[in-house]
């Protein structure tokens, strides 16, 4: 379990307050406006109210405390700036930022940030990245790089059974289910005897990168 302090309940501090204290980390999220907190008491260990560009407030906190601080401000980069340098210089661990330009993050970076992230350029990346891939038609983006694909049975296991092409050692990858193009209803994690063929889905969970090279390679 790890401690993570929340700087900046906007709508991106508020998912990640949710799915960090989803993974059992101990949460506190401080925002200075307390109407942006009133959902937030079933989703982080700590709540506080305070303007976080103080320093008495940050001090407060406990800064050398925290494993990871996210500082989430979003509408004011001068603040996040301020707060960016001001908890590094109380001996922050790690310090990651949110920006929404390239210059931003320079400036964050330069200041104190271990690390910038840009969460609307990030996932837009992404989706694309996926999408883009033909022999994708639905995907389940699951937490630590890993999702579930639905996919074409490419052209070297067709024919073969699930044991020979050797799926699960060879591209470590698991079989969940398979359908026919048009079928609603899923077979459900087949047996390593079941033949595949290319009229045939397939529901593979696995780690993004692994499944995004594979799939180019065949593409």
């Amino acid at each position: 379990m790890k401690s993570i302090l929340i700087i900046g309940m906007g709508r991106f501090g508020h998912h990640l307050a949710m799915d960090f204290l989803e993974h059992g980390h101990d949460v506190m999220v401080i925002d200075e406006n307390e109407e942006r907190m009133s959902d937030m008491i079933p989703y982080a260990t700590s709540i506080k109210i305070g303007d976080c560009t103080k320093m008495d407030v940050l001090k407060s906190l406990g800064i050398r405390n925290f494993d990871v601080i996210f500082v989430c401000i979003g509408t004011n980069f001068q603040s996040s700036l301020e707060v960016t340098s001001l908890v590094k210089e109380l001996g922050a661990k790690r310090v990651i930022s949110k920006a929404t330009r390239d210059i931003q993050a320079k400036f964050l970076l330069k200041n104190g940030a271990d690390e910038v992230i840009y969460p609307e350029k990030d996932i837009a990346k992404k989706w694309a990245e996926r999408y883009s891939l033909d022999n994708i038609f639905d995907y389940i983006d699951l937490p630590g790089e890993i999702g579930v694909y639905e996919m074409r049975v490419i052209p070297e296991w067709i024919g073969k059974t699930i044991r020979e092409a050797d799926i699960s050692a060879k591209y470590k990858l698991t079989i969940l289910g398979i359908k026919g193009r048009h079928d609603e209803v899923m077979k459900m994690l087949p047996s390593a005897d079941y033949v595949m063929n290319e009229e045939e889905h397939l529901m593979v969970m696995g780690e993004n990168e692994i499944v995004e090279k594979l799939l180019k390679k065949f593409k």
